[in-house]
């Protein structure tokens, strides 16, 4: 019986020693980097389009540690060009901390080229969702034709019928969601202008 117990407090012990390791790597720390002005405004641009967070999008890229030792590899024992890079720092996971400086430190390649490189993977993305935020502006634009379409139906109801007709209540519900639902796709397809004008060939390691 005694032995039984011992191993359960055991397991038990275990577990949680993973869950706190887990939940360590998970905490939120700072870390600053020298990158060019390009990669920091790519890594805004990706995370926005993809609706995450930045710390996401660097757990995403360290996590990958295939990838992150690729690139490693490429670089190593280089140095990077110092000359127009800015220092910027950046609320990133323990664990992708971590992952970062050891990968640098096993390969002696530079921890800021690490990050430009991975983000320069993720360049097709921004690539893609610039082609469909071109395609969402000429959706914008038929949606708010046809919202005008419903205003001009709902001024005929009133007009014919009157505002105690029980349908114009119906629609006035259906108006404003339509409404809502517009406001929403406006706010997004502006929060995401800065793909626009984005030069693809500005992330350079």
């Amino acid at each position: 019986m005694e032995k039984n117990g011992e191993k359960k407090q055991t397991k038990e012990t275990i577990l949680s020693r993973a869950l706190t390791f887990d939940l360590k790597g998970k905490q939120s720390v700072r870390a600053t980097f020298r990158l060019s002005e390009g990669c920091i405004e790519a890594i805004s641009i990706v995370a926005n389009q993809m609706g995450i967070k930045q710390k996401s999008l660097f757990d995403h890229l360290a996590e990958d540690i295939k990838n992150l030792k690729s690139i490693a590899h490429e670089i190593k024992n280089t140095t990077l060009n110092p000359h127009n890079r800015v220092q910027k720092t950046f609320v990133i996971s323990r664990r992708s901390r971590s992952s970062l400086d050891e990968i640098s430190k096993i390969f002696d390649a530079p921890r800021d080229a690490l990050v430009e490189l991975s983000i320069q993977r993720l360049l097709p993305i921004i690539n893609r969702e610039r082609k469909k935020h071109e395609k969402r502006k000429e959706f914008l634009a038929k949606i708010n034709r046809h919202y005008k379409e419903g205003e001009k139906i709902l001024n005929g109801i009133r007009k014919q019928l009157g505002d105690d007709d029980p349908i114009i209540t119906k629609f006035e519900m259906v108006m404003s969601s339509y409404e809502t639902a517009k406001s929403n796709i406006e706010a997004f397809i502006d929060r995401s202008k800065g793909i626009e004008e984005f030069d693809l060939d500005a992330v350079n390691p």
